[in-house]
């Protein structure tokens, strides 16, 4: 039986209260990351229908517990955990079309969202992960491979339904309460409230010609020049992501891959690849180009080249890892002494058990068409953006998580000078040091203009949230 208070809690809900030791608390899915599994609430709501959120605010502060919010849970800096109360919002996941725009709940994974539109053959601007959380994503910003076709995905977002501090569950768009939303897109995870459902813009599924081209790692310097000369500067329909990877076998050498859509009809693919293997100087060691539907695009990026397999279930997403990772913008292409010293890094001091990834994005076409302040995702003037990332197995040691955690900080800092001092919020790093300018730049004065009007008590809060700079 639930202690008086809780119970009192889940009789004023639809959803339901779990404690540990309840099916509904170990019902949640933990944290992709496992270095936020030691962080654990001491309830679990799950919130059924807005009012419930409601419910779970007005208790937090008549009981001074902290709150935090989770659908995917993929939160890189462990925003969707806390030691008090999580408000779990996967049961509102609803996903319609009418009117020519979705109405998405808060709690629907991101392959849900894609396999309920491709029946309407709309899609939104999203990532590649299928089990991520579309509420945090879109709030962050998202970015995917229709973005530099038509920009971050909380550029599709036309409305959204949201609890406030104050327990008032309110509507916003462009015409009803404009600033906050102007807000959340971009800066609308764990700030002001909690967000129920999301209206989205939807856009036509294109089919696209995916490509795989794979290098030896002796050739990743010329790579890399090639593909910052090139993918940034290409066309809106294509989309070009660069991986340097290392697996957790220290005698596998490390590998070097470009995985590129061409949206549309196709026309000018075998131009673009020819394009970036003449400006790297060496054909590539493997190679392959694909006319797929939108669906088995996803297929593709999901599962990074392998369009035959199916994208993972949102139910059943990967078994967590510890992952560290660091990532900035840039909008000047890295000097050839800097890939130098980067790529050194990389392959010092690898041990079997600890893998590695340089991710080069693109950025540039729609997604740097939008004015830095017209809402407050501001990166709208970067030519890319580079993860730096290394991922153990649950059981590695204290030692060998302090190893990869040092060895991103080390990779991060051989470039960081580079960078234009701006960081993907989607990224969210809990080590960064100047993280309101990285993230919101000169949209933090108004910001924190709509904080201090939505959340004056700072219900909302994290290590990295807006309350946080009071």
């Amino acid at each position: 039986m639930l202690a008086p208070e809780w119970g009192s809690l889940e009789r004023a809900i639809e959803g339901e209260v779990g404690l540990p030791g309840s099916p509904t608390y170990h019902a949640l899915r933990p944290p992709f990351n496992a270095r936020f599994h030691g962080v654990e609430p001491k309830a679990v709501v799950s919130c059924a229908i807005p009012q419930d959120v409601t419910e779970v605010i007005g208790f937090v502060l008549r009981h001074g517990e902290d709150l935090a919010v989770r659908a995917g849970g993929h939160s890189f800096g462990g925003h969707s955990s806390t030691r008090g109360v999580l408000v779990d919002v996967t049961p509102m996941r609803t996903v319609t079309v009418s009117d020519d725009l979705a109405t998405v709940g808060a709690g629907a994974s991101l392959g849900e969202v894609y396999g309920a539109l491709q029946e309407q053959g709309v899609t939104i601007p999203g990532g590649t992960c299928p089990s991520v959380g579309v509420s945090g994503l879109t709030l962050g910003g998202g970015l995917g491979i229709l973005g530099r076709t038509y920009g971050v995905t909380s550029d599709s977002l036309v409305g959204a339904e949201i609890v406030l501090a104050d327990g008032r569950v309110v509507t916003c768009d462009e015409h009803h309460e404009e600033d906050l939303f102007w807000a959340l897109r971009g800066a609308g995870c764990g700030n002001f409230g909690v967000v129920t459902s999301l209206v989205f813009h939807p856009v036509p599924a294109p089919e696209a010609t995916n490509l795989h081209l794979s290098w030896p790692f002796s050739d990743a310097a010329a790579v890399i020049d090639a593909w910052q000369a090139w993918a940034p500067n290409g066309p809106d329909e294509l989309a070009a992501s660069l991986k340097v990877t290392a697996s957790d076998e220290v005698e596998r050498p490390p590998s070097v891959d470009v995985y590129a859509a061409v949206l549309g009809p196709g026309m000018g693919a075998d131009d673009l690849l020819g394009e970036l293997v003449s400006r790297a100087g060496s054909d590539p060691s493997s190679s392959s180009a694909e006319r797929l539907s939108f669906e088995g695009t996803r297929r593709f990026w999901a599962n990074l080249g392998e369009a035959n397999l199916a994208p993972e279930d949102a139910a059943t997403p990967p078994e967590p890892v510890f992952m560290f990772s660091k990532s900035a913008f840039f909008r000047r292409p890295l000097p050839a002494e800097a890939v130098v010293v980067l790529l050194d890094a990389f392959a010092r001091d690898r041990a079997d058990g600890e893998s590695r990834e340089l991710d080069f994005m693109p950025w540039g076409g729609a997604y740097n068409r939008i004015r830095p302040d017209a809402t407050a995702f501001v990166h709208r003037q970067e030519r890319f953006q580079l993860k730096h990332a290394a991922t153990l197995q649950t059981g590695a040691s204290p030692e060998e998580q302090q190893a990869a955690h040092t060895h991103v900080a080390r990779s991060w800092g051989t470039v960081h000078p580079w960078g234009s001092g701006r960081v993907f919020q989607n990224f969210a790093d809990p080590d960064l040091e100047d993280w309101p300018a990285a993230y919101y730049g000169p949209n933090l004065e108004r910001l924190m203009q709509v904080k201090e009007r939505y959340d004056p008590k700072n219900v909302f809060r994290s290590e990295q949230s807006l309350g946080s700079l009071r």
